[in-house]
């Protein structure tokens, strides 16, 4: 198993970007697929950004958001721009199978 430590996330207007970033303990190299996720308040935790074979986003973030690896670095990014206020939530990456999940890292987009 590996530990995901995500980081990355803060107080931004709506419209505006976050570059969200996950490191692993561990080789990531072996994971054929990873994700990013995301739980707001009193919501299930979902998957929004999933790469393996291809990259895949959910509708509501399609467009917005780029999910990216860098297997050397053991990492995984997930660029989010136009970012609107339904974003809010707690964000986690994690793999397949799955691992233990991090911390997240909390995005907040208000005026």
């Amino acid at each position: 198993q590996v530990q995901f430590v995500e980081s990355g996330g803060g107080f931004v207007q709506p419209g505006g970007s976050l570059r969200l970033s996950c490191v692993a303990s561990g080789s990531i190299s072996s994971f054929y697929a990873m994700g990013w996720y995301r739980q707001a308040p009193g919501e299930q935790r979902e998957l929004i950004a999933g790469t393996g074979q291809r990259t895949n986003y959910v509708d509501s973030v399609k467009g917005r958001f780029t999910i990216s690896r860098d297997n050397a670095k053991n990492s995984l990014f997930l660029q989010m721009d136009n970012l609107k206020p339904e974003d809010t939530a707690v964000y986690y990456c994690n793999a397949l199978p799955l691992q233990p999940w991090g911390q997240g890292t909390q995005v907040t987009v208000s005026s």
